[in-house]
């Protein structure tokens, strides 16, 4: 390496470590649950995506057991050459019928599946239009695209309505959005979207990665909860989260677009076949969740009931009604040092910090499980409380 190259991004890294806001990496010795262990010391767990408490649920870890048993470790495959198994068209048919879509097309993360979600459908003739607030893996798969990019304030319809008068011309335009902001839990205004997609001939794409199997009645995420289910053209999602926690993700919705993406997603068409494993994990965790074991109305009231105790402590919280509850702290070396002395007290949060979320919006996220107890929640809503005291927070 250029050792002037070198110089300057060990001067970067020793400026963010001198700061407090290097990202550490704590690891783990237990399995990921309500509780886990840190090195030998065991702690409540607020910082996980593990939002139906699945991921170490028994009848997942044997379900991928078993599909290992019959399917093997791996293709050493993409799709389209040997790497196709029964499994992964069982699964990408459970998925379309339990998100009520036409077809769903599988991918290694949500991450590849926003990879591949613009390119091969807007070229320079189009416009694609997103939400300020979008996730990093929509912002990235956006800038593979040729497309007009334009963005709209967060949730702002008026803005939105803006773009697409601006957008008005182009053979296609894509109104692309989260269906729950990672950052800050709160919902987006799909229905509204809808309608103004129907009115200026628009499509609609959501990535419900942050929603599907807890949002919504039976749990099909931010679409079902909107009640615009057939009315999303395209939606992408991960089975790293509420639906088991492990990895992969897909695209599912209007045929003609998943038979495209089957010909011309690059992620889909260079990337390895998802594992045999997680394909009979997310299964079992479909079988669960649609036979009622597990209930998306306890993670809400989870985080209902530690909202409100918060809000009561006095703390400043992002308004929103999923399993989100972000504690702002504003001061970026605050937000870390505070999570530092939450998890010496038994909590485990993370203070999140640019380039992660704007700066000056330094925050905790707190994320709720159906699996926390009330015993985990109000442990963590009096260690927020010493600490906050601590620190002159509240």
């Amino acid at each position: 390496m250029n050792k002037t190259v070198e110089k300057e991004l060990q001067e970067f890294l020793d400026q963010l470590k001198m700061e407090g806001l290097d990202k550490k990496e704590r690891v783990l010795s237990s399995s990921q649950g309500a509780s886990i262990e840190v090195g030998k010391v065991s702690v409540r767990n607020f910082c996980a995506n593990n939002y139906l408490g699945l991921a170490d649920n028994q009848e997942v870890v044997e379900a991928a057991k078993t599909a290992m048993d019959r399917w093997g470790y791996g293709l050493s495959s993409v799709r389209f050459i040997c790497g196709t198994q029964g499994i992964h068209k069982e699964l990408e048919g459970r998925i379309s019928s339990f998100l009520k879509t036409d077809d769903t097309i599988l991918f290694s993360s949500c991450f590849d599946a926003n990879g591949a979600l613009f390119e091969p459908l807007l070229g320079e003739e189009d416009t694609v239009i997103s939400d300020e607030l979008n996730h990093a893996s929509i912002i990235d798969g956006i800038r593979l695209c040729k497309a007009k990019r334009l963005r709209y304030r967060h949730s702002d319809m008026a803005s939105l309505e803006d773009c697409l008068v601006d957008a008005e011309g182009s053979r296609r335009i894509l109104i692309a959005t989260d269906g729950v902001f990672s950052m800050d839990g709160d919902i987006a205004k799909l229905k509204e979207i809808c309608d103004l997609a129907d009115t200026y001939g628009a499509l609609v794409a959501v990535d419900d990665s942050h929603a599907t199997g807890y949002i919504g009645k039976h749990g099909r995420g931010t679409p079902e909860a909107c009640k615009v289910e057939g009315r999303i053209d395209l939606i992408t999602t991960t089975f790293g989260k509420a639906c088991g926690g492990a990895s992969g993700g897909c695209i599912t919705g209007r045929q003609v677009l998943i038979d495209l993406y089957r010909q011309r997603a690059r992620p889909y068409l260079f990337s390895n076949t998802l594992a045999p494993a997680i394909c009979g994990g997310t299964l079992k965790v479909l079988d669960i969740i649609e036979r009622g074991d597990v209930r998306g109305a306890q993670t809400l009231e989870n985080a209902q009931y530690f909202r409100k105790k918060m809000e009561k402590a006095g703390f400043d919280l992002v308004k929103g009604d999923t399993a989100i509850v972000p504690v702002m702290i504003y001061d970026e070396v605050k937000a870390v040092a505070m999570a530092d002395k939450l998890l010496a007290s038994g909590i485990y949060v993370i203070g999140f910090c640019f380039p992660v979320v704007p700066k000056g919006k330094a925050r905790i996220r707190v994320q709720l499980s159906a699996v926390h107890t009330k015993e985990d929640l109000d442990a963590a809503v009096k260690a927020f409380i010493a600490v906050g005291e601590e620190m002159h927070l509240i």
